[in-house]
């Protein structure tokens, strides 16, 4: 299907841990045949089985080491190892440096390391990197959020989309989104912190980025525990003229 439409299923948006109806971080993308799961967090394995299996994926992508968004790559592990799924092949891995060495150190219980590269197979983002996966191109750039991080960008035959990943505003974001048609930002900040370097934006600062960006729509995430979607969506859209969205858990955003 060369001209599908580009799909963003929300498997779960919540920050910092999961809620009973919302899992942490994680998205399905999908564009005919193609599915990329995209961020790991904790519970996002169950919601991904809704709408496909660990060995229908083409691709993972993880923005950053933070548990709330790789946590769900451990049982993954389990399930393509020991149950039921039957890997043709390693399912790609694109991730920060040391990803494979993170998960190794937790899954390893014995003298030899666990065998994560019989699962996923690895291979450490940087500051430009750029894959195909079926008809989709994977940008990624770095992002400030205190350690390795990346944004990541998705242009596919019927239009394109932008996610933060955990980041403060800052001008990779804002380039790497330039003229996309959804901007998928996260906002789990309530203020801008008085006395350190942020590494989150506010819900007036995504509302910024998304129309710095030139973006059609702003989807908002990883809403923080101290605000409300409604919140959220209010105060983005105080600074963004174009349509503002909550990334509620289950939502499914369609490009072309």
């Amino acid at each position: 299907m060369a001209n599908a439409p580009l799909r963003l299923t929300v498997l779960g948006s919540a920050s910092p841990y999961p809620r009973v109806d919302n899992p942490c971080s994680g998205y399905l993308l999908t564009s005919g045949g193609t599915r990329i799961w995209v961020d790991a967090g904790s519970g996002t394995l169950a919601a991904l089985q809704r709408y496909a299996r660990l060995d229908e994926l083409d691709a993972i992508w993880i923005s950053h080491l933070h548990a709330d968004h790789t946590s769900d790559l451990l049982p993954a592990y389990y399930a393509a190892r020991y149950a039921d799924i039957r890997l043709a092949a390693p399912i790609p891995l694109y991730g920060p440096p040391g990803i494979a060495d993170r998960l190794a150190h937790f899954l390893t219980t014995g003298p030899v390391r666990s065998p994560v590269e019989s699962a996923f197979a690895v291979e450490e983002l940087y500051e430009g990197h750029r894959v195909h996966v079926g008809p989709l191109a994977l940008t990624s750039r770095a992002v400030a959020h205190g350690m390795p991080a990346f944004a990541l960008r998705v242009d596919g035959p019927a239009g394109s989309l932008a996610y933060s990943g955990d980041t403060a505003p800052c001008a990779g974001l804002t380039d790497l989104a330039e003229g996309c048609d959804v901007l998928l930002c996260e906002a789990d900040s309530d203020r801008r912190p008085a006395d350190e370097e942020p590494v989150h934006h506010t819900p007036e600062e995504a509302g910024a980025t998304a129309d710095g960006a030139r973006a059609g729509r702003l989807a908002v995430t990883h809403v923080g525990p101290f605000l409300t979607p409604r919140q959220a969506v209010a105060r983005a859209a105080a600074r963004f003229d174009g349509p503002v969205d909550h990334a509620a858990p289950g939502a499914t955003f369609t490009i072309g």
